[in-house]
């Protein structure tokens, strides 16, 4: 069917098979590209008639805005074309085709209230579940004064994507949608954007009240299972609210108690004023630019701290740490920027920098360095290929000292040795940073061939008070000498902790009794 007039051109189309789409499409290559609403409604979205119009449609299109609509008739797919002649904003092209069919409106079987619910409909619906969304929501809490909001956030959906593809992935939201309608019948549910779902607690309700209910409902929509074809997939779910009367900021409330309960691997979290969430994150948003703006000018320094000889308290290695200087040069420790370079995904090119200044700072010098690399370093292909390279074609890769940090869980050994392995061929060294910390063992040294190991400064730095420490450490000493593996004593702070780790027989010494790091490497 084809309706026109002077301002609007409406074509309509009926799609019983994906057979169907090149012989409809034919007929309407001839349209304008642009001031073009496409509306798709089907039974479903996830059918290989859907999907393969949607994306020659997209290719046919390109500055088209295509909607993707439900009916309940199984067996078609109606297709519908409106090309207005006016240049119009992609943004408001629903708006004017709706102007254009209320001109219409005496010419149509239809009445323009049965347009005007089918075209507003998009925006008050999620085409894939056919449940209120966002939008909706929002228009919803304004009729309410007290209330609480929960929002359902579906654990681990990026993997459900990622491993069974987006079809399977729709397919579960939709399956998950429909399971909290039949299941949470005394409320509405709302999609919200991804893979959350939310509901509105129409009533007054305290903090012990909300936490009870939470475990309990909790309890009603755990461990579900969207049967795909011959494969059961498991869904679980993290929950999130709040208890505080702002209305205006009641979305951020409850997605950073969302953020939070993931963070801490809890089933739900409940926002309350006090947390003090909104300072965490304008002061990590802050943290952000400052990363970034380092990270492109530069300004992400190694500093250096000497190691000594215990016996001789010679100078023998530095140790390269990563500091930022922001602009106002102020120096940022990587305790600080380490954390927020890896959420903005910069991680790599402050390790990769680290790794260049160090080596050209140590180029032309007779002193061993050493590096600080995480597990996630050596495991990602980019850095890896990245310091084979240094390696290759640098004058000091038989004096570098890859620091390993033990704290790291290491889940591919393989991977590990591959790594030790590769470097170790140009002379380079490995070293087990902080032994004695975190997933400490001593099989962890027979697993991994490394040159050097880091006693953890925690041990020592209260050596000559605690007798427990002292032991540790003495046994860590005679396990390394028959292992061939020498040792490193971290926070030496004092003479009294010097001549214990020499009395020892630590090998090498560093903290700031020796040498505080500094932007160049100190002489002695």
């Amino acid at each position: 069917m084809d309706k026109k007039n002077n301002a609007l051109r409406v074509e309509n189309f009926v799609l019983t098979s994906s057979r169907d789409v090149d012989g409809d499409l034919e007929h309407v290559r001839g349209l304008k590209k642009d001031n073009l609403l496409i509306q798709v409604a089907s039974f479903m979205h996830n059918t290989v008639l859907v999907q393969t119009l949607k994306s020659e449609l997209h290719k046919m299109f390109t500055d088209a805005k295509v909607v993707l609509l439900k009916h309940d008739d199984k067996l078609r797919t109606d297709l519908t074309f409106y090309s207005i002649a006016k240049n119009v904003d992609v943004d408001s092209i629903e708006s004017e085709v709706l102007k254009e069919l209320y001109l219409q409106t005496e010419k149509k079987d239809l009445s323009i209230d049965a347009y005007r619910n089918k075209l507003l409909s998009r925006y008050f619906t999620d085409h894939l579940t056919n449940l209120p969304n966002l939008y909706k929501l929002r228009s919803d809490l304004q009729e309410f004064k007290d209330f609480a909001l929960v929002i359902f956030n579906i654990d681990n959906f990026q993997t459900i994507n990622n491993f069974y593809g987006y079809v399977v992935g729709d397919f579960v939201i939709e399956q998950v949608g429909k399971y909290l309608q039949e299941n949470i019948q005394e409320y509405s549910i709302y999609k919200l954007s991804g893979d959350e779902f939310a509901f509105i607690i129409d009533r007054e309700i305290g903090f012990y009240e909300l936490k009870e209910f939470l475990e309990n409902l909790h309890k009603r929509i755990k461990n579900i299972i969207v049967s795909y074809q011959d494969i059961d997939i498991y869904v679980d779910f993290t929950l999130g609210s709040s208890i505080n009367k702002d209305n205006k900021n009641i979305f951020s409330n409850v997605s950073m108690a969302l953020k939070y309960a993931k963070e801490k691997g809890v089933k739900f979290w409940i926002y309350e004023d006090r947390m003090n969430f909104e300072n965490t994150y304008e002061r990590n948003l802050k943290l952000s630019g400052v990363v970034r703006e380092a990270i492109e000018n530069l300004r992400i320094v190694p500093y250096f701290q000497a190691i000594v000889d215990s016996k001789t308290f010679e100078v023998k290695k530095y140790e390269c740490l990563a500091r930022l200087i922001d602009k106002n040069e102020k120096i940022l420790s990587p305790n600080l920027f380490i954390p927020i370079a890896k959420k903005i995904k910069v991680y790599n090119i402050l390790t990769k920098t680290i790794i260049d200044k160090s080596f050209a700072a140590f180029e032309d010098s007779e002193y061993e360095f050493s590096i600080n690399l995480s597990i996630e370093d050596i495991m990602c292909s980019e850095i890896f290929r990245f310091i084979i390279e240094k390696l290759k074609n640098s004058k000091a890769s038989h004096r570098v000292i890859f620091e390993l940090l033990e704290s790291d869980a290491i889940e591919d050994y393989k991977k590990v040795d591959r790594f030790i392995s590769e470097v170790k061929r140009y002379g380079a060294k490995v070293a087990i940073d902080d032994f004695g910390s975190g997933y400490s063992n001593f099989s962890y040294l027979t697993r991994v061939n490394v040159d050097i190991i880091k006693i953890d400064g925690s041990l020592i730095e209260n050596i000559d008070v605690d007798q427990n420490a002292y032991i540790v450490v003495e046994t860590i000493i005679e396990f390394a000498k028959k292992l061939g593996i020498q040792t490193v004593a971290e926070y030496v702070h004092s003479s009294v902790i010097m001549d214990a780790v020499k009395n020892l027989g630590v090998d090498f010494s560093q903290g700031f009794y020796i040498d505080e790091p500094s932007i160049t490497p100190k002489k002695f």
